[in-house]
């Protein structure tokens, strides 16, 4: 039986963590009409929400196998 790779496992757990921030009940909490150094906050939550995952999914394919 081949065991999963933890990378494997931890890269699912992001696509779902990725899942879950970009779902609409979360996304709704930042649609309105505030403004971030000239950016909506929505716009703002997004792009913030987009480089933590690809930062933390290179993290993970990055490091050494376990």
């Amino acid at each position: 039986m081949i065991r999963p790779s933890i990378k494997g496992q931890r890269l699912v757990a992001l696509f779902l963590l990725g899942v879950l921030l970009l779902n609409y009940p979360l996304l709704n909490l930042f649609a309105n009409t505030g403004v971030v150094l000239g950016v909506p906050v929505l716009y703002a939550y997004v792009f913030a929400v987009w480089a933590l995952l690809i930062g933390l999914m290179a993290l993970v394919v990055e490091k050494r196998s376990d």
